[in-house]
């Protein structure tokens, strides 16, 4: 059953392949540019979005020690901005969701992070739900990718992606409560 379902994952990755747009020249000179393109990580020749995620980590380890409203209302702004900025560096360079474009797996990541508990297991187990949710595409993220346009499309479908793997660790987290009382 794994093997199948890393088979399957496989699978989509590589038929899911496109000829990827060349990384605008202003990634490194306009600040708008440098933040969608998730501070850099976008510019990575292969995996933007695996690399966009691994950048996020660190701002969510500083971010973790925020009180959970505090954290909450941040991951609220940074969606809303992120999606803005999206919108508009996606229109300056007339391509809808450059795969450089990584700052949304920033947002996704940090909504996977909401709530959970601390240490480098849920960190590390965090990133993999995500990108599982993200690279997948599970009902409705696939439709939202396909048909929701604009920095709204860019960021939704990862925050989606982002809700399924936080409803996940809740639910491993308080399995693993339950087994041990």
């Amino acid at each position: 059953m794994v093997h199948a379902l890393v088979m399957n994952i496989f699978n989509r990755i590589k038929s899911g392949r496109k000829t990827v747009p060349p990384i605008p020249e202003k990634i490194f000179q306009d600040p708008f540019y440098f933040i969608a393109f998730g501070l850099g990580s976008g510019a990575i020749p292969f995996a933007p979005g695996t690399f966009g995620t691994l950048f996020a980590i660190p701002f969510y380890l500083l971010l973790q020690a925020l009180p959970l409203h505090f954290y909450f209302l941040f991951v609220i702004i940074f969606i809303v901005f992120s999606m803005w900025v999206c919108d508009r560096v996606s229109k300056e360079i007339k391509i809808h969701d450059h795969p450089g474009m990584t700052i949304d797996e920033f947002a996704g990541f940090f909504v996977t992070m909401i709530s959970a508990p601390r240490g480098a297991l849920w960190v590390v187990l965090g990133f993999v739900l995500f990108r599982l949710f993200d690279v997948t595409k599970p009902w409705p993220i696939r439709f939202i990718d396909q048909k929701v346009s604009g920095g709204l499309g860019i960021v939704l479908d990862d925050v989606l992606a982002g809700v399924y793997a936080c409803f996940m660790i809740q639910i491993i987290r308080y399995m693993l409560y339950y087994i041990h009382n």
